[in-house]
């Protein structure tokens, strides 16, 4: 079989609420939630085994067993190597790692929304894509008319704890945000220097942040020309894309 390029599209949460907790100790949420032009690339030979990846995030990428490709692979019953060009950072709230493993269950034929959020909460969204409402513990996906937005993204030199932020939002009391994300407050406990960084964009950019779902993303509705003065901090400007790749590449 000939090698395939696919792409994974970045993950965006314009809108998050926490609903509640399951007895098994899963957060329920209640979000909107877009794909981005901006992706991974993955190439895939199905006659050969393993990962390998480069770009500038593949350090610190696991090749083994544990990176949620691998447990794609394993729940869609394929075996291939799969090379990562890793252009999104991990850490970043923008659901690199979950979109690569749903570019995998597409290309493999999976389209079983709910059984992917096995492999992590957005991977079932990143199966779907485009723009959507996203509810339960990330396994209820329902489309959502697209809406082109033009989108500014801040990535400080920062990565922060997913799980954490959700233990750190218990701790307060499971409070609601006053803005669009319910996990911002608990996020800048989590990583005080979120703070910093926050108001460093909104000084530059005229205008507030929001907290890429549990970060450490900052983004802004629109092209802000911030770049200059946050030299430290990677900008991207993307848009939000109409729809998800078909199986096989785009």
């Amino acid at each position: 079989m000939s090698t395939v390029v696919v792409h994974a599209p970045a993950k965006l949460t314009l809108e998050l609420r926490v609903t509640g907790v399951r007895a098994d100790g899963y957060h329920l949420i209640d979000a909107e939630m877009v794909s981005l032009e901006w992706a991974d690339t993955l190439t895939i030979q199905p006659s050969g085994e393993g990962l390998s990846a480069d770009g500038p995030f593949a350090t610190g990428v696991p090749l083994d067993d544990s990176n949620l490709v691998a447990r794609a692979l394993r729940l869609a019953g394929r075996s291939a190597h799969v090379h990562l060009h890793k252009a999104i950072p991990h850490g970043g709230g923008l659901g690199g790692g979950s979109s690569d493993a749903a570019a995998v269950l597409r290309w493999a034929g999976y389209d079983d929304v709910a059984g992917a959020a096995q492999l992590g909460a957005d991977v079932s969204f990143c199966l779907v894509g485009g723009r959507a409402r996203v509810r339960g513990i990330g396994e209820i996906v329902e489309p959502l008319p697209f809406e082109p937005l033009d989108i500014t993204l801040v990535i400080p030199p920062l990565s922060v704890s997913t799980p954490a932020v959700y233990r750190a939002w218990d701790a307060i009391d499971r409070a609601r945000s006053a803005g669009p994300n319910d996990l911002e407050p608990a996020a800048l406990v989590v990583e005080p220097q979120l703070v910093h960084w926050r108001d460093r964009i909104r000084e530059a950019a005229g205008a507030s942040p929001t907290l890429a779902g549990s970060g450490a993303s900052w983004f802004l509705i629109g092209h802000h020309d911030v770049a200059p003065a946050l030299a430290e901090a990677m900008v991207v400007h993307t848009r939000t894309d109409r729809q998800q790749q078909a199986a096989g590449g785009r």
